[in-house]
């Protein structure tokens, strides 16, 4: 099926998207999206049985329906609504997980224009539930994945709302979020973390 722009025309890429493509499927899994990533792993996870943790659906509000049959009917007109959790949850070990993923292609620092007041929100009562929380955050440039507990992420927080730094220096995240390779299965394997943090 081809695919095509809003406005109905179909997308051809040029020759020089497609060489870029090209060199982009390596891997140093440069190309690959952190969400693409971690449904990877989560899928792996899933069917070694090691744990059940799914991205949310995005939710939805649908405000125009066709009905060209009376057994079928077409969306003609659908909105993106703005999620008020976080990326994903699950279980693991007899514990709740949930969790945000988040990129930035700075290279010094991580903008925390990137989440939410009421993700933030929603991940303080999972914290304060004993569920495992945290946020996965990828350099793009660098193509670095660190794990950073979500209770490093509220005292930055905090700290923005009280004036002070609207982001969070990557030495600081270096210093307290653990970094995370990629290997072929899973591609990134946070619960080797978890385990490493919550069950030794």
């Amino acid at each position: 099926m081809p695919i095509r722009y809003p406005n109905g025309k179909p997308y051809v890429p040029s020759a020089k998207n497609q060489l870029a493509s090209q060199k982009q499927k390596s891997y140093s899994n440069r190309g690959m999206t952190l969400e693409e990533d971690i449904n990877q792993s989560n899928t792996y996870y899933l069917s070694t049985g090691k744990a059940v943790i799914h991205k949310k659906p995005t939710p939805v509000q649908i405000v125009n329906v066709d009905y060209p049959k009376r057994s079928a009917a077409v969306i003609k007109e659908a909105y993106f609504k703005q999620a008020s959790t976080t990326d994903y949850n699950g279980v693991y070990n007899g514990r709740y997980i949930d969790f945000e993923a988040k990129e930035t292609r700075n290279k010094t620092s991580f903008p925390l224009s990137n989440f939410h007041e009421h993700q933030i929100t929603h991940m303080q009562q999972i914290h304060e539930q004993n569920g495992i929380c945290f946020v996965l955050l990828r350099f793009s440039i660098t193509d670095q994945v660190y794990y950073l507990d979500a209770s490093h992420l509220f005292t930055y927080w905090n700290t923005m709302k009280d004036g002070g730094r609207k982001s969070i220096k990557k030495e600081d995240i270096e210093k307290q979020g653990i970094l995370i390779p990629y290997t072929f299965q899973p591609r990134i394997d946070y619960i080797k973390i978890i385990d490493r943090m919550y069950f030794n």
